[in-house]
């Protein structure tokens, strides 16, 4: 067992790895946070509950307790209007237009395994004794909704997920405003507060700051999980690093609108609470209908970030990833994009594909450009089918011509947006997000299409599975470029238009879902404008993400890093592109490129054809070693060791699950002159054994590497340098 319940003191205890979170019902049903932390055997009590009677802290029995209050009391279901001020997680309108609710403890049960969400990705297990589950039931009797609140317990992963799904079983309608999916109130606020922050070509960069009093938040209102927020926080007590210390992860398991935010109350507490955004959101619930939130998976770890990160990282690379791909190396590939953009023919991108075969890359991507009469991005959008001007005998014939060359062969598509100049919104004007008689605003010349309407979603997915039909497709990359506006639906009535985006994420999980179980042998990577919907969502469906659409070597030390926080190795596309890079300019060395490519699911996007015959051997000796390490970097434990956000230098490595090899990378950005010498400590070896650096032929000891560490050569000189150590366990 891994959860405990004591009847007599009416207390939870879960035990998931090596973590223990205790709750307990107080006065009269109330439920109570007491503990998350370093696993215990048995809780005793020793940080019970303290009470006195506070001023304006108002008293929910008064005739009988002043001392208790719920301003002050830690929760686990917090709501508002009976004496608690902070945030909610659920806030419930009735019909006669008052918003109190004053939900009680119901019930319980205790099962083996873990329950799928209703319409939602969410983490799973493959046997049942992987986890337990912890189902609280409780009840408003004002309104009549029942609030089930759902722990499951990871037994070998300190990990805890929880969800909440809301029943109507009363006899009025009510309208729910705010849905969260958690909220943990821990007793103190010594906390450092820690977010992946940023924008379209520089995604998920770590910003870290103290908790400060009132709410501190990030938030996306854009419909997608977005480019400048990412749908994760995480509390790291203030002496945390990447090896030591007490972390508390929270991330979402959602790919549109959400809040995460943590508030500090006038006695110095921190709440939590995350989930759908509540801001232009609202449900209505009609008796016996129900409502699903999505699922928040929390992870405490005492061994600083790293053990955070590894936790996610197996987690989602295991149990939240899907299909025949997710335990499978994935391919070396070649985008065209950067290398033509819309401007090609067969003929052209057959020959770049032929140079990529002669380089050991094995699949060929055909990018934006290919449907409708796409010469640019103001049209076609929406009309999936060949442009016979560039493709004349049709895909069937160019991915036919690709394979032969010992290729795979891949498409992208955007089957969430619409052109205006596009026969689909010509014939169906009304199929976009859109409010009458309202402008309908453009981002890159496109429109959404209404993924909350069955019609819309049941026509793009016959069109995308008729084009899959249609040739040998393995690999689909999914883009998605523009953020919603004029959120509005034809279909929906006036008092539901603000269930729209979040049933826009409900059709498009169903698409999403109806079209990667059906064509099992296709790889597919999720895109949005590069990494704006980098999210455990979207992952649950396609097992990796194009990390970003800055293919710059530089820039990519600060994405791939903070993305590494959260996501696994494995799901993170990189691509060497051309020089001076097309985003930032920039003029960066091949084998800083290939490095930092290599560090991810290595890809190129470039004309290979214009390589220099000293670069074709360069990227054929890449695209040789990275084959060799590949089941390494993709799906061994990730390390970081240092940061690119804070200097000048970026260093990580890779250890396989026996700490038998690893490879270790070095990055340096810019050189100066008399510069000190370098080394770099490993971690995650075993200090016991010995290992023979490929490169050199030399034999050190993991003590060594770790205490000691691996200097860097001196004569790596010049800007934008990398140097990558391969480990193998010496005989």
């Amino acid at each position: 067992m891994t959860i405990y319940y004591h009847d007599s003191q009416k207390t939870f205890h879960l035990q998931a790895g090596d973590s223990s979170y205790v709750m307990q019902v107080v006065n009269k049903g109330f439920l109570t946070h007491l503990y998350w932390g370093k696993k215990i055997k048995e809780y005793r009590f020793a940080n019970r509950l303290q009470f006195t009677d506070r001023a304006f802290s108002g008293n929910p029995h008064p005739s009988e307790n002043r001392t208790f209050s719920l301003d002050t009391l830690p929760q686990e279901f917090p709501v508002y209007g009976t004496t608690d001020y902070r945030a909610p997680i659920v806030q419930v309108q009735l019909e006669n237009g008052t918003t109190i609710t004053d939900f009680r403890y119901d019930s319980h049960r205790i099962f083996k395994g873990k329950s799928e969400l209703e319409g939602l990705p969410s983490t799973y297990i493959e046997e049942e004794a992987e986890a337990e589950t912890l189902e609280i039931m409780l009840y408003d009797e004002l309104s009549g909704l029942k609030a089930v609140l759902l722990y499951t317990v990871y037994n070998d992963r300190s990990v805890i997920t929880r969800s909440i799904r809301l029943v109507n079983s009363g006899r009025q309608s009510l309208q729910l405003l705010r849905a969260l999916s958690a909220s943990v109130d821990f007793r103190d606020n010594d906390f450092e507060f820690i977010q992946l922050s940023g924008a379209w070509g520089k995604e998920r960069e770590i910003e870290r700051h103290s908790l400060r009093q009132g709410i501190q938040s990030i938030e996306s209102r854009r419909g997608a999980s977005s480019h400048q927020q990412n749908p994760f926080l995480a509390l790291a007590r203030k002496n945390a690093d990447e090896q030591y210390g007490d972390v508390y992860g929270f991330s979402l398991v959602y790919s549109g609108n959400f809040l995460a935010q943590a508030e500090v109350d006038q006695f110095h507490t921190a709440r939590v609470s995350m989930g759908i955004n509540p801001f232009d959101f609202s449900w209505k619930l009609e008796p016996g209908d129900s409502f699903q939130c999505p699922e928040v998976v929390m992870v405490y770890s005492h061994e600083g970030l790293g053990g955070m990160s590894r936790t996610y990282h197996d987690l989602y690379r295991h149990r939240l990833a899907r299909g025949p791909f997710r335990d499978r190396e994935r391919p070396i590939l070649i985008n065209n994009w950067e290398a033509t953009y819309f401007d090609f023919n067969a003929d052209k991108i057959e020959s770049i594909a032929a140079a990529g075969s002669e380089l050991g890359i094995e699949l060929f991507v055909l990018d934006d450009g290919w449907f409708g009469h796409r010469d640019d991005d103001k049209t076609s959008l929406g009309d999936w089918f060949v442009d016979e001007r560039k493709l004349p005998n049709g895909l069937d014939d160019l991915a036919s011509r690709v394979r032969n060359m010992n290729m795979e062969f891949g498409l992208w598509f955007e089957p969430e947006m619409v052109s205006v100049d596009s026969d689909l919104y010509r014939n169906h004007p009304d199929w976009c997000l859109h409010v009458p008689s309202a402008n309908r605003s453009e981002s890159r010349n496109q429109l959404v299409l209404d993924f909350s309407r069955d019609d819309v979603c049941i026509a793009v997915t016959k069109m995308v599975m008729d084009i899959l039909s249609s040739a040998p497709i393995t690999y689909v990359k999914w883009d998605m470029n523009r953020h919603m506006t004029e959120i509005g639906s034809a279909r929906l009535p006036a008092d539901r238009q603000r269930e729209t985006a979040h049933r826009y994420m409900l059709g498009l999980y169903r698409v999403m879902e109806k079209i990667t179980t059906s064509f099992p042998h296709i790889l597919f990577e999720s895109c949005s404008g590069g990494g704006g919907r980098f999210d455990p969502g979207m992952l649950y469906y396609m097992p990796q993400t194009w990390t970003s659409d800055n293919t710059d070597a530089v820039s990519r030390l600060k994405v791939q890093y903070g993305t590494s926080l959260v996501y696994p190795i494995s799901s993170m596309g990189a691509h060497v592109s051309d020089v001076p890079n097309h985003q930032v300019n920039r003029l960066t060395s091949l084998q800083m490129r290939g490095d930092v490519a290599a560090s991810g699911n290595l890809g190129y996007e470039l004309d290979l054809t214009k390589l220099t015959d000293e670069e074709k051997e360069e990227v054929t000796q890449q695209v040789a070693q990275y084959k060799k390490i590949r089941s390494l970097i993709q799906f061994g434990d990730f390390y970081r060791l240092l940061s690119p956000f804070a200097g000048n230098e970026t260093a990580w490595m890779f250890v396989n699950k026996k700490k038998t090899e690893a490879v270790l990378c070095y990055f340096r950005v810019l050189d100066a002159p008399n510069a000190p010498f370098r080394s770099v400590k490993a971690h995650g070896l075993d200090s016991g054994k010995t290992y023979r650096i490929q490169e050199t032929g030399e034999i050190v000891g993991g003590d060594e590497l770790m205490y000691a560490g691996m200097d860097v050569p001196a004569d790596v000189s010049g800007d934008f340098q990398s140097v990558v150590w391969h480990l193998k366990e010496a005989e």
